[in-house]
């Protein structure tokens, strides 16, 4: 049993590296993009994402609630 532990603790620390440095992505793609207007479309990108989370009305903003939830937990 300790080895599944162990390799379920190896995947957890991988995807979280991933997510970390995905995040760290975004956000300097977000800076280029203010800095250097229609370089990227990552702004336009994100705020079509926003819209649709808006559009869906209750459901939404749950799921924007959630996911600011677990981010936090992390």
């Amino acid at each position: 049993m300790a080895s599944i532990k162990g390799t379920f603790d190896t995947i957890s620390g991988l995807v979280g590296t991933i997510t970390d440095l995905a995040l760290r992505l975004i956000v300097a793609l977000l800076v280029v993009d203010v800095l250097f207007p229609a370089s990227s479309e990552i702004s336009e990108n994100i705020g079509r994402l926003v819209g649709q989370f808006g559009d869906n009305g209750l459901a939404g903003l749950i799921a924007i609630l959630l996911f600011l939830l677990l981010y936090k937990n992390r």
